[in-house]
């Protein structure tokens, strides 16, 4: 009886005793795989072999084709490691290693394998995305459009003469999706049909479900020595692995989503990803939305005629305007009002827009769009705080850039080019670098900030040493250098760092207050009492960072400000006293530099 079941299972799922030993075969292959992409290989031949063989028994078997197989390792933050196997090739291509831009399978089929738990066909030609399912009938027969992200994502695959698609999960143990395997074959006659994917999916699910263990549980073969550049002088392990994938991204014209905490070098990848896409030659345009009124947004974004609102005085020509060619970076994308992202879901889907009080008509975006964030866009948009159909339109070429925490064998590097950076500013032929005890004290703490912090620390380390030593070309930042701008840091409360119980504000204004007498003493010479006025600044500045022009106005009641327009120059000139502050005791700029607005809007 149980022989009888067993034999229907098989009978069910088309596994004759060809199939069985394949099968075999392959659990013996992967056993023996040393690596990733050894497993890929081995996986992928077996799926496009099994598939070649439902197109010889069918009626596209002088029509159809299969092109190749891809392995895409992901988790929820984006990308882990991408493999494609030619037609023909024995071994894959990796993003580790060398690989052209690849069709990559669109967001929206990945959010269809997740939320479905169930593989999807596409069919290019149409541009249509279907889960397949054979406990619901129903939705077996409908084909539902917006398969594809965008359409970059449909002629990806066009040009790569890609007409059907079958997109399988691979899950992991414990029932989670780690990734997915997407089949890519070519065949026109079938066009509006499953093309052979019907009748093999359940075989090729099976084989799946197999190598899934294999492809998320072997380790990486070692990623290439990457190139060091301006914009991403250091490279460690982890950086190293994800270089390679973005790399990839970037030769594509779909959006990229960067996510990771603020500080952990976003900007910097945007720039790298620019510096090696076909947009290269174009400008890179920046938007950071934490520094922009939310009243403002639209207006930044698309740009204004002279007239278009109150204080529009001459017209402007936006970031989407200045980036045309190039490649917009909108960073902090969920700061980004309702309102605002009802425009930019629309220059994502017919990349078109209007600039404000101009009555002429839309304008063309030919613009590539880099986004950044340092939140859970999904749980944003669950909270109802951003729109689901625009978080599906960037959440297209996801990567999370892992906190400077997970990348600890970068920490004395980036210490070594920040210092060097700043020093030759001074001394363009000179040379500073830190004692092996100041570079195991940076690696022995957290970095909650990132390569934020660990910059101001290096910059108030370098001005102590420059204090000691005076100016000289050649220059050592020793282990107290490092400790006494950690002092500093925690004194002021310039970035919060954990520890026990959080200080009272009364209690922490007293720290402020010692750490400031601590630095006259030191000094040995007055320090002016006035600069203490910056305090005011730092508040304002920190609330800017962390909640926005408008909304810090109203947090620390200064609401009537808002009213009339003043609280840019009230920004500006709280502001400067940080400057100058923070010019007198470290020689440098203040963290909120970058807020300072350069006039009045209009």
């Amino acid at each position: 009886m149980k022989k009888g079941r067993e034999q229907d299972a098989r009978d069910s799922l088309g596994l004759d005793d060809g199939m069985q030993e394949d099968l075999s075969s392959l659990v013996v292959a992967l056993s023996k795989a040393g690596d990733f992409e050894d497993a890929a290989a081995r996986t992928l031949s077996s799926l496009m072999r099994l598939t070649e063989e439902e197109i010889a028994t069918s009626r596209y078997k002088n029509h159809g084709k299969v092109l190749r197989g891809m392995v895409h390792l992901r988790r929820s933050g984006g990308y882990l490691r991408l493999a494609i196997l030619e037609q023909g090739a024995t071994t894959v291509k990796s993003a580790g290693g060398a690989m052209e831009a690849p069709s990559l399978v669109s967001a929206t089929a990945w959010h269809s394998v997740v939320q479905h738990n169930c593989p999807v066909f596409i069919d290019a030609i149409l541009g249509t995305l279907r889960p397949y399912s054979p406990q619901d009938t129903e939705r077996l027969e409908e084909l539902l459009p917006g398969g594809f992200g965008s359409q970059e994502s449909r002629q990806s695959f066009l040009s790569r003469q890609a007409s059907h698609v079958c997109v399988i999960p691979l899950r992991t143990p414990g029932s989670g999706i780690g990734g997915m395997i997407s089949l890519e074959a070519d065949c026109p006659p079938a066009m509006g049909q499953d093309f052979v994917w019907q009748d093999c999916v359940d075989r090729l699910q099976l084989v799946a479900e197999i190598a899934a263990p294999y492809l998320t549980g072997l380790p990486f073969p070692p990623a290439p020595q990457a190139e060091v550049d301006e914009f991403m002088p250091v490279i460690g392990t982890s950086m190293a692995n994800l270089l390679p994938i973005l790399g990839v991204f970037s030769q594509q014209e779909e959006s990229i989503l960067i996510s990771g905490a603020t500080g952990a070098g976003k900007s910097r990848l945007a720039r790298w990803c620019h510096a090696r896409s076909n947009r290269h030659s174009g400008p890179f345009e920046v938007l950071d939305l934490i520094s922009v009124p939310e009243d403002l947004q639209m207006a930044e974004l698309f740009g204004w005629k002279r007239g278009a609102f109150t204080g529009a005085v001459r017209d402007s020509v936006g970031s989407l305007g200045r980036a045309e060619g190039g490649t917009l970076f909108i960073d902090e994308i969920d700061k980004l009002s309702m309102k605002a992202q009802a425009g930019l879901l629309r220059v994502l889907e017919e990349r078109t827009y209007r600039v404000l009080g101009d009555g002429t008509g839309d304008r063309s975006a030919d613009v590539r769009f880099v986004i950044g964030t340092n939140v859970d866009l999904r749980e944003a948009v669950r909270a109802g705080r951003f729109r689901e159909d625009l978080y599906y339109r960037i959440n297209v070429l996801p990567l999370r850039v892992p906190p400077l925490d997970e990348r600890r064998d970068e920490i004395p590097k980036w210490a070594e080019y920040m210092v060097n950076r700043r020093h030759r500013e001074q001394f363009p032929t000179g040379q500073a670098r830190l004692s092996p005890e100041a570079e195991q004290r940076l690696s022995n703490r957290s970095w909650p900030g990132n390569l934020r912090q660990l910059d101001n620390i290096i910059r108030r380390a370098y001005t102590l040493a420059m204090v000691e030593y005076g100016a000289s070309p050649e220059l050592v930042l020793k282990e107290g250098h490092i400790s006494r701008a950690l002092e500093y840091e925690e004194a002021t409360g310039e970035t919060v760092v954990p520890r026990g119980e959080p200080l009272s504000l009364t209690e922490a204004m007293r720290e402020v207050a010692a750490a400031f007498i601590a630095e006259a003493k030191r000094r040995g010479t007055p320090l002016d009492l006035g600069l203490t006025e910056a305090l005011t600044g730092v508040v304002l500045g920190q609330a800017v960072q962390e909640l926005g022009r408008e909304e810090a106005f109203r947090l620390l009641g200064r609401e009537n400000l808002l009213k009339n327009r003043n609280h840019h120059k009230v920004l500006k000139r709280e502001l400067e006293k940080v400057e100058a502050l923070y010019k007198e005791l470290t020689g440098s700029s203040s963290p909120f530099s970058g807020l300072l607005p350069d006039e009045e809007p209009g």
